[in-house]
This record gives structure tokens, sequence and C-alpha cells, in this order.
């Protein structure tokens, strides 16, 4: 159930979970919210310092004397990695104009829901400019099949890492904390 705000409008982010959390880690609600909202602070922190060398990189590749040389595959190679990267910045950075337009407006659980979203779609932007600029690389540099081969294991690593891994492990509920009320019914 969504909580209702002061305007009688029924929100869109259920508070359900971190208060569920919260009653799990003896927080309140808020020191839950806070928490989550530093720790997707340092993930965005991680991933925009990685995109922004990328695309310093592949904004600087276009005024060099071999940029004139590509052929119509490589420059679209270089199209797909350049604009990946650009989305992934604006996608990783809209956390920021997100808090700001929602600062002191008590929405700090839909600033963390839309936030982890947002880092999930920006990190996804992230792998296509990672393989792209890859594939474009070893393109140049070795030869077509080295490219292909290279930018697929990149986007395989992405991929598994990135995303299968973590679902699996969510799915099978790996490393998951003792639900507190199982916590009194194990001897110690």
């Amino acid at each position: 159930m969504g909580v209702k705000p002061e305007n009688g409008r029924r929100s869109r982010f259920d508070g359900a979970a971190a208060l569920l959390t919260a009653r799990a880690r003896g927080e309140t609600v808020h020191q839950v919210l806070d928490r989550n909202l530093a720790e997707l602070l340092q993930e965005l922190r991680v991933a925009i310092t990685g995109v922004q060398v990328l695309f310093a990189f592949l904004l600087a590749l276009a005024f060099t004397q071999r940029f004139r040389e590509l052929d119509a595959f490589e420059l679209t190679l270089y199209t797909v990695a350049v604009l990946a990267t650009a989305l992934a910045t604006v996608v990783l950075i809209a956390p920021v104009s997100f808090h700001r337009l929602v600062f002191r407006r008590r929405q700090k659980a839909a600033l963390v829901a839309v936030a982890d979203r947002l880092l999930l779609v920006g990190l996804g932007l992230l792998v296509v400019a990672i393989t792209s600029s890859v594939l474009l690389i070893l393109d140049v540099a070795l030869g077509l099949w080295q490219g292909l081969v290279g930018g697929g294991l990149v986007a395989l690593a992405g991929l598994l890492t990135w995303y299968v891994l973590p679902v699996w492990v969510r799915r099978e509920g790996l490393g998951a904390a003792p639900d507190p009320e199982d916590d009194g019914d194990q001897e110690g």
C-alpha cells in the first residue's frame, strides 16, 4: 500500500520495504532512507568517474588524425559509444537534479526509489558504452574479428557480473540476513 500524502492522492512509492528493513535493523524509517541514499550516492560516484573518463576519451578521439580514416562501421561504433556514454552521463547525474527538486519536501523515499532505477539504467547504458568502445578500439588497432571477440567478452562480463549474478543471488536468497522473528528460534 502506498502512503497517502497530504493532498490525499496515493503515493507511487511504497514505504513498506523501508519499514520492514527499519524493523529488522532496529532503525527508524528515516535512518534507513538516509543510509540507502548514502549508499546510492557512493555507487553513483563510482559509476560517474568511469563514465567521465570514457566520455573524455571518446570526445578527444574525434579530434585525432586517425579519426578521419574510420570506415562506416567504425563511425557507427563511435556514434553508439558516444551516445551511450552521453546518455549514461545524463541518467547517472539525474538523481542530483531530482534531489534538488524534491529537497525538503519529505520525499526521500521517492528519491531513493527513482535514484535506484536511474542507477540501473545508467549502468546498462555504461555496459553498452564500454562494449562499443572496446569493439571500436580493437577493430581499429587489431582488426574486426578481434574487436568482435573483445567487445563480446566485455558485453558478456558486464551482463554476467552486473546483472545476472546479482539477480541470481537475490532470487536464491544467498547471503540474506535471517528474519528477526526467526532469530529467537535458533540456539546460539
